[in-house]
């Protein structure tokens, strides 16, 4: 009798389980977009082929009812043995697809996609059957015609055509993007679980609190601004992503806020913060950090991992945090900034922290208020970060 209570206990607690689980599934906001079409094999055609390097055109979302295609320049490893690694790059504003940077991730041992998301093709000019491009973005269009929903469908589908090929191991996909392509790997990061790595550089959520767009956001009306921040901002998505994610900015970027910023990277559950003073906005700056690289070999090549650093404490006048390093530590320093206002405004002050043990310590300035972050470089010159703290007292 005994042990058929407790075989019905035991299957009641399960079945609660898995109807809690669901429940949470179900809730995930998934937003316009129909993931579960996104995600199955996709049709491309070969445009060129020059040596490891392809031109291809794969089928986009349909725009003003019409269907369209993404241009995108796919690269192979020379050398490889067996299935790859792959990664997805997202350009930015600015941007287009970038051969140079396909191929530079190839010579890594990736195979690598870099598509084109603002419906132009290899030279940069508008594409007869493109989709919209980013001029849209706050526009008021229908939802499907909005460029954030054609540039994620861009970046699942183009995951969907990577996870299909023989030549990549589908359990090892990443993604980056730089600028409006970090604001898409946000999203990304929250709608496909398919991806295992995530970089966004500059771009983030929380646009209508503090961004340059910020103003262009409140203009709307109240209802037309809550539908794009409901299906457009990473915000509504972000919290679903399970993978590890790197964010990279600057402490002045001009576009992407770090107030806003730290309230995005906040959202993902398995996060690295590598935050450079006053680093330029740029495609090329943006693509270049070596922790990038750094972090997608740990995650998909077994690769010796970045730093990891605890939280900052603070005792009295002094700062201090704890660390992780199998590459050591080159330099550690304390981050600093006495201004107020606009974060891009601000200026930073750098000086030198103190390595003990796997400890960092810093004497922190008397001056209140005070924002403040220690960051470590290794040996590698590969440089991560914590949060910034505000200290009012």
């Amino acid at each position: 009798m005994g042990n058929t209570i407790n075989f019905a206990i035991v299957w009641l607690i399960m079945m609660c389980i898995m109807v809690v689980g669901s429940a949470a599934e179900a809730s995930k906001s998934t937003g316009p977009w129909d993931l579960a079409r996104l995600r199955q094999p996709i049709r491309y055609e070969v445009d060129k082929t020059d040596g490891n390097l392809i031109s291809i055109y794969y089928e986009g979302e349909p725009y003003n009812s019409k269907p369209t295609r993404v241009f995108a320049y796919l690269a192979f490893p020379s050398d490889a043995k067996g299935p790859s690694p792959a990664i997805v790059l997202v350009h930015g504003g600015a941007g287009r697809a970038f051969p140079e940077w396909a191929q530079m991730w190839a010579k890594r041992g990736y195979v690598a996609i870099a598509m084109d998301h603002f419906g132009n093709g290899p030279d940069g000019t508008r594409s007869a059957d493109g989709g919209p491009d980013i001029g849209n973005i706050f526009a008021k269009v229908d939802t499907k015609d909005a460029w954030p929903y054609h540039a994620v469908a861009d970046v699942i589908r183009a995951v969907s055509l990577l996870s299909a090929m023989p030549e990549v191991d589908p359990k090892r996909i990443g993604l980056t993007g730089v600028s409006w392509g970090g604001f898409v790997t946000c999203i990304a990061a929250g709608l496909d679980d398919r991806i295992k790595a995530a970089a966004p550089i500059y771009g983030c959520g929380f646009l209508h609190e503090g961004s340059i767009w910020m103003e262009t956001l409140t203009a709307m009306d109240a209802a037309q601004r809550a539908n794009w921040v409901s299906n457009f901002d990473p915000s509504s998505y972000l919290s679903n992503a399970k993978m590890p994610m790197l964010f990279i900015n600057g402490t002045n970027d001009t576009c992407f806020w770090l107030d806003s910023y730290q309230k995005t990277y906040r959202l993902a559950k398995n996060r690295t913060l590598s935050i450079h003073i006053e680093m330029p906005h740029g495609q090329e700056q943006g693509a270049s950090p070596e922790e990038i690289r750094i972090f997608m070999d740990q995650h998909l090549k077994c690769g010796q991992p970045l730093p990891k650093l605890g939280k900052m404490k603070l005792v009295g006048g002094k700062i201090s945090v704890g660390f992780q390093s199998e590459a050591g530590a080159k330099l550690a320093v304390l981050n600093y900034t006495t201004d107020t206002g606009n974060w891009r405004d601000r200026k930073w002050i750098t000086k030198p922290a103190v390595v003990r043990g796997s400890s960092i310590e810093a004497d922190l300035p008397g001056a209140r208020p005070i924002a403040c972050f220690i960051s470590l470089t290794d040996a590698r010159g590969a440089l991560v970060s914590t949060e910034h703290r505000e200290i009012v007292r």
